[in-house]
């Protein structure tokens, strides 16, 4: 079982990544898919949510409408496209596979500053 993601990186304040996450050795199309973030100090938070067919999806109240998660089956990937990033949003990025098992990603660094 494999969870990689990548696309992270160092972006300016207003800037755009586009994270993902790639699965292999379990049936991806069972499972919910999370993003969470980590900072420095901080806990783990749990960033954004869609379930197994990708019919619904759910953004953490401070991220939405800046974040948007998505997935794509065919290729057992899924996504977090970020948009107008801040600094507060410096952290590193992991995806969770959450079904009969649970599965996590090693995360990859999002860096926001000018």
């Amino acid at each position: 079982v494999r969870l990689v993601e990548s696309g992270g990186g160092l972006v300016q304040p207003g800037g755009s990544l586009r994270l993902s996450c790639a699965a292999s050795g379990f049936r991806f199309s069972r499972y919910a898919m999370n993003w969470y973030r980590q900072a420095p100090g901080k806990e783990r938070e749990l960033v954004a949510t869609i379930t197994s067919d990708g019919g619904t999806s759910n953004v953490l109240d401070s991220m939405r409408g800046r974040f948007t998660i998505s997935r794509d089956n065919a290729k057992n990937t899924v996504y977090l496209q970020m948009n107008s990033l801040k600094p507060e949003d410096t952290a590193m990025y992991y995806c969770r596979a959450a079904g009969r098992y649970d599965y996590w990603g090693q995360g990859t660094q999002v860096t926001v500053s000018s």
